[in-house]
């Protein structure tokens, strides 16, 4: 009986999961959208939209941290919506000052933000599997953050352009991990039934 709870409650918090990589995956792609088209016209557009991206990275994981356990549990993720919200803060300071600090806070962003990911995802991996994209994301994220730092001259509108790149390859991962634990949890139930 016992096992049937725990088998019950793991299934609930991967279909929670599944639930959040798809809000993620949506929410990117809409937003790098509206970066490669609004982002292309007005310097207003483009500063709200790089505030919203890690604002919104905050919330998404202060959301799926409640959701998955707490604070208590999910040591990693209270991290990451600290240092979304200081980067968030960040960027509105490097808009004040010039552009050209902006990709700088991006870059320190990205890669605590990427490792921090990565550290989710391997805890994860010891209860859902399919945390692979995950992984590679957060190790992605890391690099891309080295990038981001060594392009930090480049003028706003390109810098719109590389974080939206970065969104997009994000967007992807979370798709992937989405799909992932989809195909797991059909390929279970199949195995169950049959």
């Amino acid at each position: 009986m016992a096992d049937r709870h725990a088998d019950i409650a793991i299934a609930s918090e991967e279909n929670w999961l599944k639930q959040y990589y798809f809000v993620r995956t949506a929410f990117s792609a809409v937003w790098v959208a509206l970066a490669f088209s609004l982002g292309r016209h007005s310097p207003a557009s483009i500063a709200a939209l790089l505030i919203v991206y890690p604002a919104w990275d905050a919330l998404a994981n202060y959301i799926d941290m409640s959701r998955s356990g707490g604070a208590v549990e999910n040591r990693t993720q209270v991290v990451n919506v600290g240092i979304s919200v200081l980067t968030t803060v960040g960027v509105i300071v490097a808009l004040k000052l010039g552009a050209h600090g902006v990709l700088g806070v991006f870059g320190v962003w990205a890669i605590l933000a990427g490792l921090l990911q990565l550290g989710t995802a391997v805890r994860r991996w010891k209860r859902f599997g399919a945390q692979w994209a995950m992984i590679l994301s957060g190790g992605q994220s890391a690099l891309a953050g080295v990038f981001f730092i060594v392009q930090g001259g480049a003028p706003m509108a390109s810098a719109i352009e590389k974080v939206a790149g970065y969104a997009a390859v994000g967007a992807i991962y979370f798709l992937v991990s989405a799909l992932w634990l989809s195909a797991g949890q059909l390929r279970s139930k199949m195995a169950r039934t049959s």
